[in-house]
């Protein structure tokens, strides 16, 4: 299956700002001017930056547009614990629901960071965490498609990690994160019933097996009023 217009368009983006046409706080241009130019929907537009949003690649500013990045302050964790695992931890029941579960080419960023060659393929799973039937968190996970491609659609969106220890056999080592503030877009108040603009925390993970393969990139964003790290020394 070829990639939607807006990875398409997110790829582009990503190369320009890696080549240099965009420098680390650089406005870019309006929503408006680059849907022109791409010849598409503002609605599509839009979702190409949000994805780049969501990787810390741009970042929007309230009333002055999008810009380029900075380097944010990073602190490191340590772990590597499931969402179902971490529920059940607290004496809540974990579930999911499922909004999309795709067969796709993968972007130029899932490339970078799951390893992969431009002809291999992904999963791509968008979906909503809940404890106790609140929803915690919205989450995008990418895994290379042959990892996971004798497992079923249920194995891998109800309990992706215990399938695959307990099914595939793989041995899941550390896990590199890196987390950010952000307030919540439209959609994203939907998904988790918050208002437009409300705090959110944004995660985003690269989870390795223990040999040192990657095998998922996660975008996640949680109700801030619902979750907080917690950081052991």
């Amino acid at each position: 299956m070829d990639s939607p217009v807006y990875i398409k368009i997110h790829n582009q983006l990503k190369r320009d700002i890696e080549s240099g046409i965009w420098k680390v706080g650089d406005r870019i241009p309006s929503e408006r001017a680059l849907s022109v130019q791409f010849q598409v929907s503002r609605m599509t537009l839009r979702q190409a930056l949000q994805t780049l949003v969501e990787e810390g690649i741009l970042e929007r500013r309230v009333g002055a547009g999008t810009f380029v990045a900075r380097q944010k302050v990073q602190e490191k964790m340590s772990g590597t614990t499931s969402f179902t695992e971490l529920m059940r931890s607290q004496g809540k029941f974990p579930s999911s629901q499922t909004i999309s579960y795709r067969t796709v080419s993968p972007s130029l960023s899932e490339q970078e960071r799951l390893s992969l060659g431009e002809n291999d393929k992904v999963v791509r799973m968008e979906r909503i965490r809940l404890a106790d039937s609140l929803p915690i968190c919205f989450e995008v996970a990418t895994i290379p498609a042959d990892m996971v491609k004798n497992f079923s659609r249920a194995e891998v969106t109800e309990s992706f990690y215990a399938t695959m220890e307990q099914k595939g056999g793989y041995v899941i080592g550390q896990a590199k994160q890196t987390i950010t503030a952000t307030l919540a877009s439209e959609s994203i108040a939907d998904y988790l019933n918050l208002k437009r603009g409300d705090a959110i925390l944004r995660l985003r993970q690269i989870t390795y097996l223990s040999d040192g393969r990657p095998f998922e990139y996660v975008r996640t964003q949680y109700a801030g009023q619902r979750f907080e790290f917690f950081l052991e020394r």
